[in-house]
């Protein structure tokens, strides 16, 4: 056989001793699968349900065009925002959007009712606890209710040693509260169940780190841009309301944040309208009153051709007044540090520079990023730093274009200016009065042109931003009907507690066996020892030591009818009649051997002698009903002849030779000559002589007899003998003049081992696996258990 071939087999033996080990002790499974199954059963009934509930929002990619394809719309930025879905995520998460929606729920008291058992939360109770919010209020302290009738509650509070009977919608006051409580539906409440609550108040900012640290945000696809946002939480329909504000602020937020722009524009035009509208009231008036005072209506052909000239002008001059005007705005908004705000369009107010444009935007594209950055938590990025860093460098290039814009900007109306000059030494040689009417005229139309020009910029912008749309859309609420219970998990739980209930006993049983020193198996003999065995002997449960004798059909009388048939296969001489039984040490069951297998040798009509050697701690006569005052010792002092020690028994042909008084030197005794004596006789007398002797690890008695005897039967009890007896034997065996000591194993508990698996037959191998039901009723152990009832009984009784 190969190495391999050798741990297989040693490996399969294990694992057979193991399975062997589960079955013989399947009760002990039974139980304690049955406790972790209990234990599953109450966990699932009466663990608190937490709820996920989801919902899903798209995020669309911003290159929507508005049906407005004019340039100074498109340049508000108000359709092009770079969205990034990490920066989304980020912004949901943000303590101020969750701070938001916090402050816009009734989530400000945590509601609970109180049962036998659970505690569970309540969203929306019953009755309403109105909580002054100029009073400092004491955070989740819990406040005790229990409602009497429609009219009173009981109010205790523990930790404060508070216990009053209020009525409903009285105020109660101290130093750490101050509220009243309403129902909400009086006729329907009921007064004498469920009347018992308690509440506590929350921290808003702690409620806020809260919710925000267990919102659960991810993709559905890789490749989409749909955020698919979870929580968890006691109470669905509560999680589902705060999911659904969440997308609602989230998208609230999102419009507002693009309305800015135009917000800031509309700001500016509207300065700009408001010091118009004097002027242009105060020229319509001039004009007015001119018209009135000279009765002039209309300008000469040659002074309209002047004024239409001047007033070509003038809207030059006009609209580069406004564009110096935005210049300016440019130029204080890059002198001042700390703005992070999107800055105007230049389109929108009629700034055609490119240059310029592209710059704006590229400021305001990453001012948008450069905030939804600072909404994570993170306290240091360094995307951040590189953002703020092509801040730094556009507003650079930004402020050297505006410089150049207001140089040149500058060069233009003084141009204009000069030709206006020119045209007014034309203009003087009209007639007094129509001069005089093209300068009221021409301050009219410059004014009244200039508002008209704002108020179409104003109404662009206002159009714009009415026709903003979210970039963000909900596409699945979150709803209660689809709340998905996570804990307890019923199948989960139920599956632990099997695998947990049948683990335990079977890691009990590894771990007994492994650091076990003890004798389990003829395996554990047959590794350490070479010395034969002679057969095995069950745990003997019935209420007698003479199994043989009152029970002689069962099991275990059947195993010493085997072991004195292998017997003759050692004592092959007919002078060889001494059998000499030890063991280790008290307890291993060397006198229950020496009663049964003198007892079984005795009733085949064998003339067959019981020996107690064992002269400091006598057993033998106990057994018989046999006065133990006279004995072995008191004849091996010369006091008693051996025909006056030996006794006969109520089993037919077998005598006893108790041990007699304990002596106070057992050792000496038995190196007398009388001991030699009395073994001739015996000899020559009896068919057999058994001779129980004193433990061998104990005292030296036994050595002392081993030459009288013929055979050595070493007993060793399963489950109660140390492995190192084993090395005690082999040591024995070395030693020159002593018979070889054979192996008797005793008290062998194997469920089924008798009968059903018949055992080691002759030979102590001899008819072993002969399968399940051979000797099924073939021995009367009428006290063996018929019924399962009986089988756990009994195993309870053991």
């Amino acid at each position: 056989m190969t190495d391999l071939d050798s741990i297989y087999k040693e490996e399969t033996i294990d694992i057979k001793k193991y399975i062997f080990k589960i079955i013989s002790n399947w009760y002990w499974f039974a139980i304690t699968v049955f406790l972790a199954v209990s234990v599953a059963y109450f966990v699932n009934r009466y663990s608190e349900r937490v709820y996920q509930v989801s919902s899903s929002i798209l995020i669309r990619e911003s290159n929507d065009q508005s049906f407005y394809n004019d340039e100074m719309i498109q340049g508000l930025d108000l359709f092009n925002q770079n969205f990034n879905i990490q920066n989304q995520m980020a912004i949901l998460r943000s303590f101020d959007l969750n701070h938001r929606v916090i402050n816009e729920l009734d989530f400000g008291i945590s509601y609970f009712g109180i049962g036998r058992v659970r505690e569970p939360e309540i969203y929306q109770p019953a009755f309403i606890v109105n909580v002054d919010t100029s009073h400092h209020q004491m955070y989740y302290l819990p406040v005790y209710i229990t409602f009497i009738n429609p009219n009173e509650y009981i109010l205790e509070i523990e930790d404060i040693e508070v216990n009053r009977t209020l009525n409903l919608g009285e105020t109660f006051e101290n130093d750490y509260f101050s509220f009243n409580i309403t129902i909400r539906d009086i006729e329907n409440f009921d007064f004498e169940t469920n009347n018992r609550f308690y509440f506590y108040i929350n921290n808003p900012l702690q409620l806020t780190n809260y919710y925000r640290n267990k919102l659960g945000i991810g993709l559905l696809d890789e490749e989409g841009s749909v955020l698919s946002i979870s929580t968890q939480g006691y109470v669905a329909k509560k999680e589902a309301v705060y999911l659904n504000k969440l997308a609602e602020v989230f998208i609230k937020i999102e419009i507002e944040d693009k309305n800015q722009i135009a917000i800031n524009t509309i700001k500016f035009i509207d300065d700009q309208i408001t010091a118009i509208v004097d002027s242009l009231a105060v020229a319509e008036g001039n004009l007015q009153d001119f018209r009135t005072e000279n009765k002039i209506i209309d300008l000469t052909q040659e002074g309209r051709s002047l004024y239409m000239q001047y007033e070509s002008l003038e809207n030059e001059k006009a609209i580069l007044s406004v564009q110096d005007k935005y210049y300016q705005y440019l130029k204080k908004y890059l002198y001042e540090k700390g703005k992070d705000q999107d800055i105007i369009i230049p389109t929108s107010v009629g700034v055609k520079d490119q240059l310029l444009v592209n710059l704006i935007m590229q400021i305001n594209v990453l001012n948008s990023e450069k905030v939804s950055l600072k909404l994570q938590s993170i306290k240091t990025n360094p995307k951040l730093n590189s953002i703020e860093s092509k801040i730094d460098e556009l507003k650079k290039m930004l402020k050297e274009n505006v410089m150049n814009l207001i140089a040149t900007n500058q060069i233009a109306i003084d141009d204009i200016a000069s030709r206006i000059s020119k045209l007014n030494i034309s203009i003087e040689k009209l007639p007094y009065n129509e001069r005089r009417l093209i300068n009221i005229q021409r301050k009219f139309d410059l004014n009244d042109q200039i508002y008209t020009y704002l108020l179409e910029k104003r109404a662009e912008t206002g159009i714009s931003m009415a026709s903003n749309l979210p970039n963000a859309k909900v596409l699945d609420k979150a709803r209660v009907e689809q709340s998905v219970i996570i804990s307890p998990k019923n199948k989960l739980n139920y599956l632990i507690s099997l695998v947990i209930g049948g683990l335990i006993p079977f890691l009990i049983i590894v771990l007994k066996d492994y650091f076990n020193d003890k004798i389990l198996s003829k395996k554990d003999i047959e590794e350490k020892t070479k010395a034969p065995i002679v057969g095995l002997v069950g745990h003997n449960t019935k209420d007698t030591e003479l199994v043989v004798f009152d029970n002689p059909k069962s099991a275990i009388s059947e195993s010493f009818r085997t072991i004195k048939t292998n017997l003759q296969y050692l004592l092959l001489s007919k002078h060889a009649k001494v059998i000499t039984i030890t063991s280790t040490m008290s307890g291993e069951g060397k006198t229950f051997c020496s009663l049964n297998l003198a007892s079984i040798i005795a009733m085949t009509d064998k003339k067959t002698l019981l020996i107690g050697m064992d002269l400091r701690k006598p057993k033998i006569h106990r057994h018989f009903d046999i006065d133990n005052s006279i004995g072995l010792s008191t004849y091996l002092i010369g006091k008693e002849s051996i025909e006056n020690i030996i006794f006969p028994s109520e089993i037919d042909g077998l005598f006893i030779l108790p041990s007699g008084p304990i002596p106070p030197n057992p050792a000496k005794l038995l190196e007398t000559q009388a001991l030699d004596d009395l073994m001739k006789f015996v000899r020559e007398k009896y068919d057999y002589i058994v001779v129980d002797t004193p433990p061998i690890a104990l005292v030296s008695d036994a050595l002392l007899f081993s030459k009288y005897s013929d055979i050595n039967l070493f007993v060793i009890r399963q489950n109660y003998s140390h492995k190192d007896v084993l090395d005690l034997v082999n040591d024995l065996n070395k030693k020159p003049n002593i018979p070889e000591f054979n192996i008797l194993i005793n008290d062998v508990k194997v469920p089924g081992y008798y009968g059903k698996r018949y055992g080691y037959g002759h030979g102590y191998g001899y008819g072993y696996g002969y399968g399940y039901g051979y000797g099924a009723g073939y021995y009367e152990d009428d006290d063996e258990p018929k019924t399962m009832f009986e089988r756990i009984q009994k195993k309870f009784k053991n």
